[in-house]
């Protein structure tokens, strides 16, 4: 940590200050939090009435000021209690990010309802799953998830149904509503009353359910909170050491965001969004000239997205078309983010855009370890440092500690660390222990207190009783100019037990052979990293919604195809 940073923090969070931290015993733990955070996130949304007629939420030509927001969230939440919502209930969401999203969002929060978001990649039997598990009592959707399990909804769920963006309002059976109709009802008001607390239940969000049945991790209004503090925190340190002071009437920050409100990532952007006064303008689905025209007429000052994409925007000549003020932060995350793409941010933008990457999970409320600005270009094979009041350990399998430069399991306490899993005791006991939550992802922490995460548990690839960690083989083969994409995974062999494979996708109209792929590697890592099998793929790889690449229906592919290593 350099020495204006350590100063930096030191001031900010020194007693008086706006980030002074204390000690509080959360259900047993004691956590050491924001001493002057707001208690809840219906104490966040309250202050945005501040916002005025600045504006909101932008989605293609509809434009909403936050005035307008703020009189639309306490209608919704009055009409909710009215149909019989009220605190500790779950409310589904399940659509696109549509400015109704975050409006139903927002409300369910303020009434003291747990808001539980929907994956809307998932199928009707996925999202059944969902809402029989978390028990919802009211869900507002799409047309299109209503198109998907319509029917199931109206016997699933005793409650409000609320459906969006339906043409066809005689399709709707007796007791559904369409929500342009509602909202075009519903006279703009204030919150309705409730008693919230700052540990009370505000979130359900489903793990990607890569590795089995999604688990339902329960988060908090101080985890939530948490997260803007510290995303509000980094802001002030930045500043600190640039030495600047924000103007009296600075311009309105824009965000674009990319990521779905559903995952963590993205249900982060929309609040911090909202909390900070940002204009926050989202997009029917991923285009890239599409994106590139949005950043530069809404003016753009940060968006974040998953690597695949952020490769796709950093590769489009149209970059040079933004004005100079655009773009002035990207952020990354949802899969490993390549030490290559931020190389390449900071040649591109020749440093003046800030990046970001944080490692976090649904259990841990996004970033528990973060790593920005200067530090990133020069630590861009880390994910950073801890948060504050984040705690990190790394351990060997029976969870003791392990010493700086030891690969082990990453384990994470702190306040924004959920409260277990929804109705299950056996996986909550299973992953957290006395608060500490176990990532399933083996990492470690250099001499300087940077961590570096190498690869899931699960999906290390020991061969011949030497461990490959495939974020180490994929980086590398993402340096390699025809490589657009790759992922490394473990094959069954009779002598090593496992070999190293690599599936990759060329870039258009690149060549590379297998060998011309390991001799890459193999002038870069040791030799029993290198890959035995390299087999090229013409279809995208596939990938979960937070873009994770499914590495399991990659095996059950190739051992499909009958290729051995």
């Amino acid at each position: 940590m350099t020495a204006p940073r350590d100063e930096a923090i030191r001031a900010l969070t020194a007693p008086g200050e706006p980030f002074e931290l204390e000690d509080v015993t959360v259900r047993g733990r004691q956590l050491r939090v924001f001493k002057h955070a707001p208690a809840t996130m219906r104490d966040v949304f309250e202050s945005t009435a501040a916002h005025g007629d600045r504006t909101c939420l932008v989605y293609r030509d509809e434009r909403i000021t936050f005035a307008e927001h703020h009189g639309l969230v306490g209608a919704l939440a009055h009409h909710l209690r009215a149909e019989g919502i009220g605190k500790g209930d779950r409310v589904g969401i399940a659509m696109r990010n549509y400015p109704e999203w975050v409006t139903s969002f927002w409300a369910t929060l303020c009434l003291g309802a747990i808001a539980v978001p929907l994956n809307a990649w998932w199928l009707g039997s996925e999202l059944e799953y969902a809402i029989e598990d978390s028990g919802l009592k009211a869900l507002l959707m799409d047309n299109e998830r209503w198109n998907r399990i319509g029917e199931r909804a109206v016997e699933l769920v005793d409650g409000p149904l609320i459906v969006s963006r339906q043409r066809d309002l005689d399709a709707l059976p007796a007791g559904v509503r369409s929500w342009e109709q509602l909202r075009d009802e519903l006279e703009p008001m204030g919150l309705p009353d409730v008693d919230l607390e700052a540990d009370d239940h505000a979130t359900i969000l489903y793990t990607s359910g890569t590795t089995g049945q999604p688990k339902g991790a329960l988060g908090t209004h101080r985890n939530h909170v948490t997260n803007i503090m510290n995303t509000s925190f980094l802001g002030a340190v930045a500043a600190h050491v640039a030495g600047t002071t924000p103007p009296e009437d600075p311009p309105q920050p824009a965000s674009l965001q990319v990521f779905p409100f559903f995952h963590i990532g993205g249900l982060t952007g929309l609040y911090t969004a909202t909390a900070f006064g940002s204009k926050l303008v989202t997009m029917y689905k991923w285009d890239l000239d599409e994106a590139i025209d949005i950043l530069a007429t809404e003016r753009i000052t940060s968006t974040g997205m998953v690597p695949t994409l952020l490769r796709e925007l950093l590769d489009s000549p149209r970059l040079d078309e933004l004005p100079a003020e655009a773009l002035a932060a990207i952020s990354s995350g949802g899969a490993s983010v390549p030490p290559d793409l931020i190389r390449r941010i900071e040649t591109r933008f020749e440093s003046r855009v800030s990046p970001a990457n944080g490692y976090g999970l649904t259990e841990t409320t996004s970033a528990v370890v973060i790593n920005t600005g200067a530090d990133y270009f020069a630590h861009p094979d880390s994910v950073g440092r801890p948060a504050l009041g984040a705690e990190v350990r790394i351990v060997d399998e029976d969870g003791n500690d392990l010493p700086d430069g030891t690969v082990g399991e990453l384990w994470v306490n702190g306040p924004n660390i959920v409260d277990g899993y929804w109705n299950k005791p056996e996986a909550t006991a299973e992953s957290f222990t006395d608060g500490w939550f176990h990532t399933g992802d083996l990492a470690f922490r250099d001499p300087d207190g940077y961590y570096h995460v190498v690869d899931r548990l699960k999906d290390v690839v020991i061969r011949g009783g030497e461990n490959v960690y495939s974020n180490e083989v994929e980086a590398t083969l993402l340096e390699h100019p025809a490589v657009a994409d790759v992922a490394v995974i473990g094959l069954p062999d009779e002598h090593y037990g496992e070999e190293v494979a690599a599936v990759v996708n060329l870039r258009p109209g690149a060549e590379a052979s297998a060998l011309d792929l390991q001799e890459f590697t193999a002038a870069r890592l040791a030799r029993f990293k290198v890959p035995t099998t390299v087999l090229f793929r013409v279809e995208p790889l596939p990938r979960t919604a937070t873009g994770k690449v499914l590495k399991r229906d990659l095996r059950d592919e190739i051992s499909s195809a009958g290729v051995d290593a």
